[in-house]
């Protein structure tokens, strides 16, 4: 196949700070591009080439910017490609778009979140209207396609659920001296650290994990908060370090850490906390603390509760709003040691089983060449 993947705007592929849904089609490209020709189609940045090709792998990068300069320059290079699919990832309304330039190739829109198909960014029977012309939809968890398919019921036939990754070679246990040496660089070698990792927004529940952490400082005077991410809204970032100083949190911002260098984050970590108070589609971070060895608390919610088993690779709040259930669930790690390393075992043998990039890359793949053939 010649498979075309179309980014969102928002950021460059690869990214090179931050960005889940980036980081995801760098990935994917690359494993589709051991047995097939991709073209990735991503916004240009200043950083970047505007056009690189590795194998079988091209990435074409075009100018943004207002009235729909990104999506013209797209629709430009799809035009001198030969390409027998067009995957675009994330944005409804760039599908349909495409699709209504492209008629008779296959459209497939990956879903990474429930967010662009919500009120705050368009109507639903304008995102009925662009999904109803698309050829397929991938979500990214059985939750976000349940929710997906009661959103938009007509359309639940054509919704196939494809778990995302991880780089396992890349995310991996680190060795005794390799963990020691980071910690120490940062002077964390002393301390039981509760890391998080993720974008500092409100939804993510930080202050909800501030809560906890003050509520054990008493009986664990050696617990530290890690906060590692950054936000598009430097007053909630303020107002984040305004709390912790508030409740005389031991916290320490690690600020927006570029993908590549974010392993050696999850190697500070005794364990790892995602907090999050409202449905997160997948949950890539907690994949990626999984395969690097750090227990994982997260918030009952979602995809999420198909990555974190309770009690056998992780550890699950259920009542996800109170701060002490976080309090409790980190404690148990803290105390005990055995827990911990059963956690990290099996929270391994979890990733390497059913969450690498290569199992994604087959999974999507199959539909392809199926819908390809169903179009002729």
């Amino acid at each position: 196949m010649h498979i075309c993947i179309v980014a969102p705007e928002q950021l460059p592929v690869p990214p090179i700070v931050g960005g889940s849904v980036e980081i995801c089609i760098d990935a994917i490209s690359k494993e589709f591009a051991k047995y097939h020709r991709v073209t990735v189609i991503a916004r240009r940045h200043s950083k970047q080439a505007n056009h690189t090709t590795s194998g079988n792998l091209t990435i074409i990068r075009v100018p943004s910017g207002k009235s729909g300069k990104y999506l013209q320059g797209v629709i430009e290079q799809i035009r001198l490609l030969d390409c027998d699919l067009i995957q675009v990832d994330n944005r409804p309304i760039y599908a349909a778009a495409i699709k209504a330039h492209f008629p008779n190739k296959p459209v497939s829109l990956m879903m990474h979140s429930l967010t662009f198909v919500s009120k705050r960014y368009i109507s639903h029977a304008h995102a009925a209207s662009c999904l109803s012309n698309l050829d397929m939809i991938i979500a990214n968890s059985s939750s976000l396609k349940q929710e997906l398919s009661k959103l938009f019921p007509s359309q639940q036939a054509k919704i196939h659920k494809v778990f995302l990754g991880v780089d396992t070679n890349r995310f991996r246990l680190p060795s005794a001296s390799e963990r020691l040496a980071v910690r120490k660089k940062y002077g964390l070698h002393r301390t039981f650290n509760v890391l998080f990792v993720g974008r500092l927004v409100p939804r993510k529940g930080i202050n909800v994990l501030m809560r906890a952490i003050h509520e054990l400082r008493r009986k664990h005077p050696k617990i530290r908060l890690l906060i590692a991410g950054g936000s598009p809204h430097k007053a909630y970032i303020r107002s984040l370090k305004q709390y912790a100083h508030k409740l005389k949190l031991p916290v320490t911002f690690l600020g927006n850490i570029p993908h590549s260098r974010l392993r050696s984050m999850y190697w500070l970590g005794d364990c790892f906390v995602c907090p999050s108070q409202k449905h997160e589609a997948f949950g890539l971070v907690n994949v990626e603390a999984m395969a690097s060895g750090v227990p994982v608390i997260a918030s009952a919610i979602g995809g999420i509760t198909e990555i974190v088993q309770d009690g056998h690779n992780g550890l699950l709040v259920r009542a996800y709003k109170d701060h002490k259930m976080f309090a409790k669930r980190i404690a148990s790690i803290e105390e005990s040691p055995v827990l911990a390393q059963k956690l990290k075992d099996e929270a391994r043998s979890t990733v390497n089983q059913k969450f690498s990039w290569i199992q994604t890359a087959n999974e999507m793949a199959t539909l392809y060449i199926t819908k390809i053939n169903e179009m002729g």
